[in-house]
């Protein structure tokens, strides 16, 4: 079976797991699930920054805590319809991004890291501030499932199950976007751009036009990941948009492989599951959930999908020969 046809398998494979998830789980574990599902969203669109276009952003987490917020608000009296408050969220974030990107992409490097933290912090700052709208330090509670549909065909998102599949759907559907993104004359100029950015401009390609369609799409995939983790939490609060959470989606993109699309989500799930596992046996999971992060970056460096999805003789190809002193070359 060659490579495609392996991977083929894998995505099918998956995909009925997924599907069968509620009959085999238990309902903490399909909460978990859930979650993960969410956060493989976050760090999707993350990567769509990272590591397509070469941008390292310490903001993202704002992105997040609006569109959390944006739904929650909704949800709680402008706009009783979670498609709705999910769509409003998106379109939110994605403002915030394509005003914030205008002024990021200027920079490079270190320079772009340090302006989109210093945004980030400024989002945080605001939503921890202005108490009328988001509660202050006491965030928004109460936020409901409201139903899908209506009359009998109405599914009841509230009880776990129909939540998962719901958030399945949406994830599914947005990772769809963004690997089609990836691989459209966009995609192959963002990638352009992340290996070369001089021969770009050279090349007389607006590369900070591009850069802020990146930054724009990331926001609002990023919005639409809050925005499903605003019901699924049913609470939030300012530390949502910390710069602790920009942390988040880098590791988790580290871990996975940004050179494989579905590498940040497979790093979504070990960061989440790991974390999870720490906690049960230890208060300092903060500790050793970091030091099992630099293990594996240090000797997987280009992440956990990488491995399981390189070809086996790619990882047992030899070395090639050295020449000797003196020795012709063939």
């Amino acid at each position: 079976m060659n490579a495609a046809g392996l991977r083929l398998g894998l995505g099918a494979l998956a995909a009925l797991l997924l599907l069968a998830a509620p009959w085999l789980l238990r309902e903490f574990h399909l909460h978990l699930l859930t979650e993960i599902l969410i956060l493989a969203l976050f760090a999707t669109a993350f990567n769509l920054l990272f590591g397509y276009t070469g941008l390292l952003s310490f903001g993202q987490a704002a992105y997040f805590g609006v569109g959390a917020y944006a739904t929650a608000l909704c949800l709680k009296g402008v706009v009783p319809s979670l498609p709705l408050a999910i769509l409003a969220a998106a379109l939110a974030s994605a403002a915030l991004a394509a005003i914030i990107g205008y002024l990021c992409v200027r920079r490079d490097e270190i320079y772009f890291a340090m302006v989109t933290l210093a945004f980030g912090q400024l989002v945080f700052a605001v939503l921890w501030r202005w108490r009328g709208v988001t509660g202050g330090s006491d965030g928004i509670g109460g936020i409901p499932r409201t139903e899908l549909g209506v009359g009998p065909l109405s599914i009841d998102l509230a009880r776990t199950e129909a939540y998962y599949y719901f958030t399945l759907a949406v994830v599914a559907l947005c990772l769809y976007l963004i690997f089609r993104l990836t691989r459209s004359p966009l995609g192959l100029t963002l990638r352009a751009i992340r290996d070369n950015p001089r021969r770009v401009d050279y090349l007389g390609i607006p590369m900070r036009r591009y850069r802020l369609i990146s930054f724009v799409c990331a926001g609002f995939f990023t919005g639409v990941a809050g925005a499903l983790f605003a019901p699924y939490q049913g609470t939030v609060a300012p530390t949502l948009a910390d710069w602790i959470g920009s942390a988040e989606p880098v590791m988790m993109t580290l871990l996975g492989g940004p050179g494989v699309f579905l590498g940040p989500a497979l790093g979504a799930a070990l960061f989440l599951i790991l974390k999870e596992t720490i906690q049960v046996y230890t208060d300092y999971w903060p500790l050793v959930l970091g030091s099992a992060v630099i293990l594996l970056v240090l000797f997987l460096p280009k992440g956990v999908a990488h491995v399981l999805l390189a070809r086996p003789s790619r990882l047992r190809r030899p070395a090639p020969p050295v020449a000797r002193p003196g020795e012709a070359r063939r």
